[in-house]
């Protein structure tokens, strides 16, 4: 469960550049992340969304800034150092990154082992209980080829809660699925929330999944964290640029 209180962010970026050769992709960012949310980072493409989320799971190093998680600066931690800080955030990448080689339940069972855990029976029943909760209970021998992009986005999700995290980081989570599948995705994600405590952090440019989901929006643009706000502040804004990028979103 959750160990951050309520009113401390869960993460605090403060400053953040990233710059590649003569590009600056992040350009100032200022962001906080509450326990228990779910926060949708929404933007123009080239935004810097994906870039802003490695560097909150510390797979990158800023040029200039800080990062802290559960108020412990990650900026320039070594991988050694990281370890135990990765363990609070789990990450549902877009394409949902599963072996192929591997079956359901040792894609599941795969963070476990790199912990440590080595007990069958407590992997078994870990890898039962996330698959329960993302409805694939009796899924366990599938090869990832014999599913659906749906199931294996669930198998996905079932692979980064398993670490028991604070908090998810998903990646465009409703890329190539159907509007009926992807309305699912949206009430896992609320359900890990509301029953689990976890934060969610939801790359995406689903707009009825946004409307659906978030508790609070940052829109990006140009490297920067442009705007902050609920979705009915967002849907009442007079700002062009989210105008436009509403419009846009629902032609």
């Amino acid at each position: 469960m959750p160990s951050s209180s309520p009113d401390t962010p869960l993460i605090q970026v403060r400053n953040l550049h990233q710059n590649f050769d003569s590009h600056r992709v992040l350009q100032g960012v200022d962001v906080d992340i509450y326990p228990n949310e779910t926060v949708c980072l929404l933007g123009t493409s080239g935004g810097g969304k994906t870039i802003l989320i490695k560097h909150m799971i510390g797979l990158m190093q800023p040029s200039r800034g800080s990062i802290k998680i559960g108020g412990v600066d990650i900026s320039n931690m070594g991988e050694r150092e990281l370890a135990p800080i990765r363990k609070k955030i789990g990450m549902m990448f877009q394409n949902g990154a599963l072996f192929d080689s591997l079956n359901v339940a040792q894609n599941i069972a795969f963070p476990l082992r790199e912990e440590g855990i080595k007990d069958v029976d407590e992997l078994n029943q870990r890898v039962s209980e996330v698959l329960e909760i993302v409805n694939l209970s009796g899924q366990e021998e599938k090869m990832p080829s014999d599913l659906s992009g749906g199931m294996q986005k669930r198998v996905a999700l079932a692979r980064a809660i398993v670490v028991q995290p604070e908090c998810i980081c998903y990646d465009e989570p409703h890329a190539g699925l159907d509007p009926i599948t992807a309305e699912k995705i949206d009430k896992l994600i609320k359900q890990l929330q509301q029953e689990r405590g976890i934060t969610n952090i939801v790359i995406t440019h689903e707009l009825r999944s946004v409307f659906r989901i978030a508790d609070r929006i940052i829109f990006m643009k140009d490297g920067k964290a442009y705007w902050q706000g609920s979705p009915d502040e967002m849907k009442a804004s007079s700002d062009p640029t989210l105008s436009n990028f509403i419009a846009g979103s629902e032609s």
